[in-house]
């Protein structure tokens, strides 16, 4: 287990009773979490409490929380706001592997070609912009991808080379082995479920295998690094560790982490996994 200890815009204060309490920036926020099933400390006062509704779903009850603001990792900035489906926009257990990113890029004595599958709100996209990379950014929702656009300028990243693209990632990457384009580092953060641009299925399951093989395909011949994230119920380390094993057939090393946070009473709350081959 890695636990996150140097991001200090962002904290777990408490985990009680299916909820996690939780500091980002100077706004505090209670949203569910189905790994705490234990009581811990619920006197604390919030900004903002996520609801499940019994009928799927679920909002925000508000208290003076702005429509957005910003928080620090380091030197890169994320713009946050409250999503309808609990979110804010950013994973802040990725913190791990955006230093990763930035600590290969360094190591790398060419121009680093990334490409972000999944890519959400671009955090991994925004740490390897910022060591000079070129960035490919994939994401199936168009909103996603406009967000990923404010994160970039509000790190003053607007003359970096980012391209963007609103699409079905199986699709994507299928065009990319046609045309031949390689890359140095590979992420991607698939969901258990999600829909492509054009209403495509993706259940983790039934696609994530096939997936992994044809963007290993992808792989330069001077890569160093192929991250997968995962917050699927049941997928367990082992499972990612083989799949990458069956599919990059270049020597490397693979290994896997879970990654969590620890709460003001030292209770762990896990926070998916990350398995990566590297070179």
């Amino acid at each position: 287990m890695k636990i996150i200890e140097n991001f200090n815009d962002y904290e777990v204060l408490s985990t009680s009773n299916g909820y996690k309490y939780e500091r980002w920036g100077k706004y505090y926020l209670k949203r569910p979490d189905p790994e705490i099933i234990w009581p811990g400390n619920e006197n604390i006062k919030v900004n903002a409490v996520y609801k499940r509704s019994s009928t799927g779903g679920g909002n925000w009850t508000l208290n003076n929380v702005p429509s957005s603001w910003t928080v620090n990792y380091k030197d890169l900035k994320f713009n946050l706001k409250l999503m309808g489906f609990k979110h804010t926009g950013l994973f802040p257990e990725q913190a791990y592997n955006w230093d990763l990113i930035r600590e290969t890029i360094k190591n790398t004595n060419h121009k680093c070609k990334v490409l972000n599958l999944f890519a959400y709100t671009g955090a991994a996209s925004i740490a390897a912009l910022k060591e000079g990379a070129e960035v490919v950014h994939v994401d199936a929702s168009r909103g996603m991808i406009d967000w990923a656009k404010e994160n970039v300028k509000v790190n003053n990243l607007e003359n970096e080379y980012i391209r963007f693209f609103v699409d079905d990632v199986k699709k994507f990457v299928k065009r990319e082995i046609r045309r031949n384009n390689k890359y140095d580092i590979i992420i991607m953060d698939p969901p258990s479920f999600g829909r492509g641009s054009k209403n495509e299925v993706w259940q983790i399951e039934k696609d994530l295998y096939d997936l992994v093989k044809d963007t290993a395909s992808l792989l330069s011949d001077d890569a160093s690094l192929f991250i997968i994230n995962t917050y699927t119920t049941g997928l367990s380390k082992t499972v990612l560790e083989n799949i990458l094993t069956l599919t990059i057939p270049k020597k490397g090393t693979i290994l896997s982490e879970e990654l969590g946070f620890k709460d003001n009473q030292g209770l762990i709350l896990p926070c998916g996994i990350t398995t990566r081959w590297q070179k």
